[in-house]
């Protein structure tokens, strides 16, 4: 029999902001207990993945760091693949750095070979002017992700997408993007899982990022309902998920095209 495995979101299909979604830690302790191999993917790169497993813990769910894949390790790995011995200056907080000094990638605030940008609540007019100035005299631009703002009252921390587009706009760079639903992340998880494109199920709450990212490579989709997907929108869309479900609770395996 062929190997299948879960790339899982986490925000919008296991919990929604600091609250468990109601079935998603029997869910996960069924995997756990059938042993189905299973990574939950994050798009934050300013989070490690001990502050994953940290947070999970909190809500119920036992997992390990082996569980989590970010865009953090998948934008150190690209850059260990593609720019060996490079140099990056990195606007960002947390998991991006540590993921980047693992994999022995130097940083530097001086004619860097990349700009890499992340995640992170220190951002300042000056560290974006310094940005813009070093790749206007030739960093490549990257971004983790590039995740919109929550555009909610009262939160303190922008999107990468409004971070980027600062940037963007002020060097006339377009920064390369490394998260989801870039083929680049999920190539990289898919790696990391050891699993080709036709051994690997997508379950994820966002149309733009978890199930055009798995259309993307072939893998197959689920999208959860308990996020921000509304199946009455899912008609706009030209592409579709091979199944859609209120909440992972209802995900029955083995799946049908296991």
């Amino acid at each position: 029999m062929k190997k299948h495995g879960l790339m899982i979101d986490m925000d919008g299909v296991i919990y929604a902001g600091e609250e468990l979604i109601k079935g998603a830690d029997v869910f996960v302790k069924r995997l756990l207990k059938d042993k189905i191999p299973f990574t939950f993917l994050s798009n934050n790169s300013s989070k490690s993945r001990a502050d994953a497993v940290e947070k999970l813990a909190k809500l119920g769910i036992k997992v390990t760091e082996k569980h989590i894949y970010t865009s953090a390790m998948a934008t150190a790995t690209f850059l260990t693949e593609h720019y060996p011995d490079c140099i990056v200056h990195v606007l960002c907080e947390g998991g991006l750095l540590k993921s980047l000094k693992n994999a022995g990638i130097r940083s530097a605030d001086k004619k860097p070979d990349l700009v890499i940008l992340g995640e992170g609540q220190e951002f300042s007019l000056e560290k974006v002017h310094k940005a813009v100035d070093m790749i206007l005299a030739g960093a490549r631009f990257i971004a983790t992700n590039r995740d919109p703002s929550p555009r909610r009252e009262g939160w303190n921390n922008l999107g990468i997408a409004a971070t980027a587009a600062m940037i963007e706009e002020a060097s006339g760079r377009e920064p390369f993007v490394i998260g989801k639903p870039s083929p680049v992340m999920m190539r990289s998880a898919a790696a990391y899982m050891g699993l080709k494109p036709e051994e690997v199920t997508v379950i994820g709450d966002t149309m733009e990022t978890d199930i055009i990212g798995g259309i993307y490579m072939g893998f197959k989709t689920i999208l959860v309902l308990s996020g921000i997907a509304d199946k009455e929108q899912l008609i706009k869309y030209g592409y579709r998920p091979h199944l859609v479900v209120d909440s992972v609770d209802e995900i029955e395996f083995p799946l049908k095209w296991w």
